[in-house]
């Protein structure tokens, strides 16, 4: 059977669907009771393309407590980047929503006539902004101004090295049970107290003439990584066929591939090994870019002999993040797997006085069930919902959103989350519809794995929250987010007797 037919025959109850309920339209939907408004959401969670797999929904209002629709609520789900909700929940809690990280640069010597006689030391607590993320310039403008800092206290020289002090965190940069397939996934990048640009860095590849070799830069363009390259230039217009991979316990990365003379630009990025390594290399060029000279090299200070103690440290510069609500925004809205996991070891670090997955998940828990969520069938892992080990309810879902409503927490947790059809990672979804402006969600997406849980407010300015995820779905992947966002089309437009 010809591939358009059998598309077809398997999108068709979608085609259906779509014509019984447009998300075109802004036209409300008259529903006059809520046995009519089941029957409905049952037809569209019974839709037998799910046959096969499995829904968790829990929907209630605000104002009642009232459960509108529930579909096995109390059954444990995978819910891939949901679980970022009981992360930044807890963050917000813990941490306060102007929590800021801090920097510190001390040195070790004293400076004489221009020239640091002695030993740069820099000290992380988990800053995951050291970056070009909350501005429009270069990923090293944070170190560029360290370097200007420094100049302007009369450092223009550095004899001795640049010490890391990363102690703050633990070395597992990896989540349990992240897939082996995630591996130099850059959405995938270790943790680290010391950390830079996302622990990731970005591959340009331009075309040359047809059949010569590819154009490849990095940007940072960086000594810590070697790039080994075979991407031919071909004259076929078509997308490019490049694959990056990082090469196991190196700093090498492996770029091979085809790219059309028409291309104009190819832009992708991997993950780096040794955040802490790839921070200093890139300060210590960055400063000698700016016009300091450093003597020494770089490296890990637990990785020395070194035995400094407090009393010899001199405080040069501490550089302070963005505020807390400010990351949460990113977390969420952009469903940053990075900032969650950095955010978990945080919350760790604060509560057990070391930043650990384990320590961030305990103080998670302590929190939660403060909040009035059962733990007990909780299962979290990491802080971002990577693992394929995560396993929580619908209803643990909706018990944190409801109760994230009676905190005064609550705006900064609202206002990070993404707005349908405008921005974050719903800001394809939703357009030209009811929806549109009006859900506050988080979406989850992962293999076999398509969640929504947050906010909504019907036309009649009843204000609901819910939880939806589906797993072990096999099918085409937009059906079930269309089906997920015309629930809540349908919830919007949802009025009482």
């Amino acid at each position: 059977m010809p591939y358009k037919i059998v598309l077809l025959l398997c999108i068709f109850p979608f085609i259906l669907s779509a014509q019984k309920d447009s998300l075109i339209s802004k036209q409300p939907i008259p529903i006059t009771s809520l046995a009519e408004l089941r029957d409905q959401l049952d037809d569209y969670f019974n839709e037998p393309s799910f046959n096969d797999a499995f829904w968790g929904v829990l929907i209630k209002s605000l104002k009642t407590g009232e459960v509108i629709y529930k579909r096995n609520s109390d059954k444990l789900f995978s819910p891939a980047s949901d679980l970022k909700l009981f992360t930044t929940a807890s963050a917000l809690q813990i941490l306060g929503p102007d929590f800021a990280y801090e920097t510190n640069i001390y040195r070790v010597g004293d400076v004489v006539k221009g020239t640091l006689k002695g030993d740069l030391i820099i000290v992380g607590s988990g800053d995951p902004t050291i970056s070009n993320r909350f501005n429009n310039k270069s990923a090293t403008i944070v170190f560029e101004e360290w370097a200007d800092t420094l100049k302007k206290k009369g450092i223009w020289e550095i004899t001795g090295n640049i010490y890391g002090d990363d102690s703050y965190f633990d070395k597992i940069g990896i989540g349990r049970g992240w897939s082996s397939d995630l591996e130099s996934k850059w959405y995938a990048a270790p943790t680290g107290a010391l950390s830079f640009n996302d622990n990731s860095i970005e591959i340009q590849i331009t075309p040359a003439q047809e059949g010569r070799t590819a154009n490849v830069v990095t940007v940072p363009k960086t000594s810590f990584v070697n790039v080994v390259h075979n991407v031919i230039t071909i004259e076929e217009n078509s997308e490019p066929q490049i694959e990056i991979s990082f090469l196991k316990e190196t700093n090498t990365i492996k770029i091979t591939g085809t790219i059309s003379r028409s291309t104009a630009l190819f832009k992708d990025r991997v993950a780096i090994a040794d955040p802490t390594l790839y921070f200093l290399t890139v300060l210590k060029e960055t400063f000698e870019h700016k016009g300091i000279k450093i003597r020494g090299t770089v490296d890990n200070l637990e990785n020395t002999n070194l035995s400094y103690s407090i009393d010899e440290y001199t405080p040069t510069h501490t550089h302070i993040s963005v505020p807390l609500r400010l990351i949460l925004k990113e977390t969420n809205k952009n469903s940053n797997n990075f900032y969650a996991e950095q955010l978990l070891k945080t919350i760790g670090a604060e509560e057990y006085d070391f930043g650990t997955t384990y320590n961030g998940v305990k103080a998670c828990k302590n929190v939660l069930s403060e909040l009035g969520i059962n733990t007990e069938k909780l299962i979290m892992v990491d802080g971002s919902g990577l693992s394929e080990l995560n396993l929580v309810t619908p209803r643990q879902i909706v018990n944190l959103l409801t109760y994230m409503t009676n905190t005064e927490n609550y705006s900064k947790f609202y206002e990070s989350l993404p707005v349908g059809g405008v921005d974050g990672t719903l800001i394809e979804r939703m357009k030209k519809s009811s929806a549109e402006n009006n859900v506050r969600a988080k979406p989850g997406f992962s293999n076999y794995v398509s969640a929504l849980s947050g906010y909504l407010r019907t036309v009649s300015g009843e204000s609901i929250v819910f939880s939806m995820i589906i797993n072990n779905y096999l099918g085409i992947p937009r059906l079930a987010t269309y089906t997920i966002d015309n629930v809540c089309h349908r919830l919007i437009n949802f009025a009482r007797n």
